[in-house]
């Protein structure tokens, strides 16, 4: 009984919402040509989940799915290649195709200085998890979406995205892909500790200086968002019109009209 709810909440939750239809910003063939495995994609939803994510996080993404390239084996019937893995409340880790998104407002994040091997574990860790479902029997973790603008203070509203049985499986997309970069050590928003170390009692130099050490702490992956992949220092954003060639000079403006002419008075 508790999953056949949890089922009904999560279809309902995955519906668009009516007159929400987020602008494309990229080409859908620029797009594909600037993926690269590892790359995470971005997307502003328009479901209702979509809408209380993007408000629980101040953020325009509320979607984030992980680009693994053609090579997944997994096609449409129609022949059309998976390329990325993704979560969702509805159908847990699944792979899709690029046309899924080919017509979204998205943004892409790239890793920098992952090596092949890295690159290859990252996509086999997300890869590993394709099939876990949510937990769709804790259905009062999905009911707090239908509030997508809760009374609750800036600071809590993060905290609520992580509430939850424990599954491992979570309704936001970016836990599966925060823990495919942490298993390699891969930093997303760590939280950082100064630590400030006398002078004389490390031995270093003159006595009375002070020395600040940084120290990253790995973050909850449940507390990751969608839009910390946007704003990480770690992950550089492409665009897929500029890695195109993009040159102003060719733009097609349309012809101002003239402006009509004033009518004589009688």
């Amino acid at each position: 009984m508790l999953r056949w709810l949890g089922e009904c909440l999560a279809r309902i939750l995955s519906k668009p919402v009516k007159g929400a239809s987020p602008l494309s910003t990229s080409d859908p063939a620029a797009l594909a040509r600037a993926l690269r495995p590892a790359d995470i994609l971005l997307i502003e939803g328009n479901s209702r989940i979509a809408v209380a994510i993007k408000y629980l996080t101040q953020s325009t993404w509320s979607h984030a799915a992980l680009y693994v390239g053609p090579n997944s084996g997994i096609s449409e019937p129609d022949g059309e290649p998976h390329v990325f893995i993704e979560a969702d409340v509805q159908h847990g880790v699944i792979s899709t195709p690029m046309s899924k998104y080919s017509g979204t407002h998205s943004r892409i994040c790239r890793p920098v200085g992952l090596s092949p091997e890295e690159t290859a574990r990252v996509i086999d860790f997300a890869t590993a998890r394709i099939g876990h479902a949510y937990d769709l029997r804790n259905f009062f973790d999905l009911v707090r979406y239908f509030l997508p603008t809760p009374p609750a203070p800036i600071r809590f509203r993060r905290r609520m995205l992580a509430f939850g049985s424990g599954d491992p499986t979570r309704a936001i997309c970016s836990t599966l892909i925060a823990e495919a970069f942490q298993s390699i050590n891969y930093p997303i928003l760590p939280s950082v500790e100064v630590v400030e170390n006398a002078a004389d009692r490390s031995g270093n130099g003159e006595a009375g200086e002070v020395r600040r050490e940084e120290i990253l702490h790995i973050r909850d992956s449940k507390l990751f968002a969608p839009r910390d992949f946007d704003i990480s220092p770690y992950f550089q954003v492409v665009k897929p019109t500029i890695e195109s060639g993009f040159d102003f000079h060719t733009v097609a403006w349309a012809a101002e009209k003239s402006p009509a002419r004033a009518s004589k008075p009688v």
